[in-house]
């Protein structure tokens, strides 16, 4: 595929990595391994061990050590972080009620291959080139799951929407809204819009979850990283930024972390098991769930 995402892709790799290769664990993807070929994950493998010196000058060590340094200590700690917070507070709202789950920027997000809820429909929103070769990826891996839409489609835009409200979706029922990863590569114009967006088909009382960079200790390799997979990052934001903005469309924060406290309530059991080597989140990234005002008219 001409228009692959490289970011999505390595994203794919971490989970399906941290699957296969690490106990306790933190986030089970299962089926990430069968989405990537095999000569997609060995070129990520090989790539990502070839440049250990970019990430740790001082490394010595064998090349399956170097890759996994990488991956714990660079790769890991935000996409695990995020996708436990994610579906951890996903189950609760289900829980409560929630039966819809929209993906933004799914990518080759799993998760309605992996845990298909009763009654839990699946919206997963990309544009059509990634959700075509997602859709063929999972033919070959033979995953599937009814109760999933794909909504093709460009977020930055204003007719998404359209899209979604084309599809089974239910605008006057709860809904959970996973943003992971978005934010880093929208303009601070583009994220607001999207809020309010989201804010216009989503009922009182809907979840929506994301991460954000930040303005605290910038990392030059992570950006370098985005750069060189053709998806710059081009905003960082205060919490009272994220808080204005969420308010403005009615979103109530309701759960707010810091790299700390992901680490905290997400990665302790494993590194108390892996003293060594433990795996720790940014201090550059916090981690969001607001809730659209259940008051709201």
């Amino acid at each position: 595929m001409s228009e692959k995402n490289m970011t999505a892709l390595v994203s794919c790799f971490v989970r399906a990595y941290h699957f296969n290769n690490c106990k306790p664990l933190i986030f089970s993807d299962y089926p990430a391994k069968k989405i990537l070929t095999p000569e997609e994950y060995l070129s990520i493998s090989t790539n990502m061990t070839l440049g250990i010196k970019f990430f740790n000058p001082d490394f010595e060590g064998s090349p399956d050590e170097a890759l996994r340094w990488i991956v714990n200590h660079e790769l890991s700690p935000s996409v695990l972080g995020r996708s436990a917070f994610c579906e951890d507070s996903l189950y609760k709202s289900y829980l409560l009620g929630c039966h819809q789950y929209l993906i933004f920027a799914s990518g080759y997000d799993t998760f309605a291959y992996r845990y298909p809820l009763k009654n839990l429909h699946v919206f997963e929103l990309d544009l059509k080139p990634m959700l075509e070769d997602k859709q063929s990826r999972l033919n070959t891996a033979v995953l599937s799951n009814p109760l999933v839409s794909f909504i093709p489609c460009n977020l930055t835009t204003s007719d998404w929407p359209n899209s979604l409200m084309s599809s089974p979706y239910k605008k006057n029922s709860l809904s959970f809204s996973s943003l992971l990863g978005i934010s880093y590569y929208l303009t601070k114009k583009e994220f607001t819009t999207l809020i309010k967006n989201i804010s216009k088909i989503v009922s009182p009382g809907s979840s929506i979850i994301f991460d954000y960079p930040n303005q605290n200790n910038r990392s030059s390799k992570n950006e370098n990283l985005a750069n060189g997979a053709g998806s710059p990052m081009k905003s960082t934001y205060s919490y009272q930024e994220i808080k204005t903005i969420l308010a403005s469309y009615d979103f109530l924060i309701y759960e707010h972390h810091t790299g700390k406290t992901i680490t905290e309530r997400y990665f302790t059991h494993y590194n108390d098991q892996n003293k060594n080597d433990p795996i720790i989140a940014p201090s550059s990234v916090d981690y969001c769930l607001a809730v659209k005002n259940p008051l709201h008219k």
